[in-house]
């Protein structure tokens, strides 16, 4: 069978490991893309915790750039799922072309308003005084690459929702090993620093999408890049940007919540850089739980789409089931690992003795609702995938915007600096309670409609 035979008659289980074995060790590596360079910093001789508090002020600058990669990635991929689904392959390559132009387009804006207002972003952003240096230079090299970290992040969905789950991983895998390599090279032997971290991260981005371009240029891929494909199509658009705000949202929510934690940080402490540092080290914490799971959900989606299309409820909801276990067993072995041994991530991340004491007392309150991510992060997707772009989006701002922000605010109010690392932890549990009584509750709904919608279809042809 091809890719999208076995999106609709392989066998479940082995094809739910299939495609989302390659999505969660890509998931992995991204991890290693965001916490290779914090490694690397903090190992700077005199200014290790300056340089690792700056990149955690820089960290919410690179998720805004990654939400909209994410728009229109993770709309657009979904989209041209279900068109495929559907059969009707024409549509689903306009979208893909629209969704290629919106990217370049939107990374030559943002790198253009990225570079010149660096300075002022960090300083806004809540960087303490001593780091401010290191994170302006950082941002700087960054930008100039960011057209090639919206196409290579934005792209590779589209590689995902034809099947190709290996390949995708494989894309990603490729500007880590990289990133990795030239990590050393620049920061120490070059004598680069952070500047070295940043411009490493740049040309492994850019090797990441030379591999994408390759591969929609031969024969695996169905989708194909045509000018005459990306005239842009005012209703093509608006479906991407529909379905693309749920993840856009939640990605934009993080950074949101990271900049809410800097600033409260800041002003409890007096702008104490090991508080932010420990905070820099819970976060990458946070991600080694969400972003697998968040692969989970990502290497779901075309299967769930193309079903989705095809108004396969029984198969749905087996793949789904499937999928919700595996996520809660992960979430709950990480969940345990890091509240026994959170002094772990202090090590990984070669902390000085003041931010390993704060990162050992404080991780267990900050990671305590990591518990619900399977809900969160890996259902989350799967419901972006049946094209619920309404609900996927209240659900994205609930945890973050609605809970989270206001709570940071309050708590740390009471129990200063202690609120914020507290916050995390509490949101998550009630968002994650929130968000599985609503998905669990709908999802049956959902897919009963469309096989009704389907079989109305089919009459009617006849």
């Amino acid at each position: 069978m091809n890719s999208t035979e076995q999106l609709e008659n392989g066998k479940i289980l082995p094809l739910v490991f299939k495609l989302t074995v390659p999505a969660v060790i890509g998931q992995l590596i991204t991890f290693l893309y965001n916490i290779v360079d914090r490694m690397y910093v903090a190992k700077i001789d005199g200014a290790g915790m300056d340089a690792l508090a700056a990149l955690g002020i820089v960290l919410p600058i690179t998720l805004i750039i990654q939400a909209f990669a994410n728009l229109i990635g993770l709309g657009g991929a979904p989209r041209a799922s279900i068109k495929l689904g559907e059969g009707n392959g024409d549509e689903a390559n306009k979208v893909f072309n629209t969704s290629f132009v919106l990217l370049v387009i939107t990374g030559i804006a943002l790198s253009i308003i990225t570079f010149f207002s660096a300075r002022q972003l960090v300083i806004l952003f809540g960087c303490p005084e001593s780091a401010v240096d290191f994170a302006e230079s950082y941002l700087k090299i960054y930008s100039t690459g960011t057209v090639f970290v919206l196409l290579a992040q934005g792209l590779n969905p589209f590689i995902n929702a034809q099947g190709h789950s290996f390949i995708a991983m494989f894309s990603v895998l490729i500007g880590a090993l990289i990133n990795i390599a030239l990590d050393p090279l620049f920061i120490f032997v070059l004598n680069m620093g952070v500047k070295g971290a940043s411009l490493a991260t740049v040309i492994s981005q850019g090797l990441s999408f030379v591999w994408i371009t390759v591969f929609f240029f031969s024969k695996k891929s169905i989708f194909k890049l045509h000018l005459k494909e990306m005239k842009p199509n005012g209703k093509i658009i608006l479906s991407i940007l529909a379905l693309g705000l749920s993840p856009f949202i939640m990605t934009i929510t993080e950074c949101a919540i990271q900049i809410v934690f800097n600033i409260n940080l800041k002003l409890a402490t007096n702008g104490d850089k090991d508080y932010t540092a420990a905070l820099t080290i819970m976060l990458s914490a946070l991600q080694l739980i969400s972003l697998p799971l968040n692969g989970l959900g990502y290497g779901m989606q075309p299967f769930v789409s193309y079903n989705y299309g095809k108004g396969n409820a029984e198969r749905l909801k087996r793949g789904i089931q499937c999928v919700t276990v595996i996520a809660f067993v992960f979430a709950a072995v990480m969940w345990s690992l890091s509240m026994a041994f959170p002094q772990v991530y202090a090590y990984l991340f070669s902390a000085s003795e003041s931010v390993h004491k704060i990162v050992k007392q404080y991780t267990p309150f900050f990671l305590m609702g990591s518990i619900m991510f399977f809900v969160q992060m890996t259902l989350q997707n799967v419901n972006v995938a049946l094209g619920r772009a309404k609900s996927a989006l209240f659900l994205a701002v609930l945890r973050k915007v609605i809970i989270l922000i206001p709570l940071c605010f309050v708590l740390t109010e009471y129990l200063g600096f202690k609120g914020v690392y507290l916050s995390e932890g509490i949101a998550d549990l009630i968002a994650g309670v929130i968000t599985a009584a609503v998905l669990f509750s709908t999802f049956p709904k959902v897919f009963k409609k469309r096989e009704q919608e389907v079989r109305a279809d089919k009459e009617n042809d006849n």
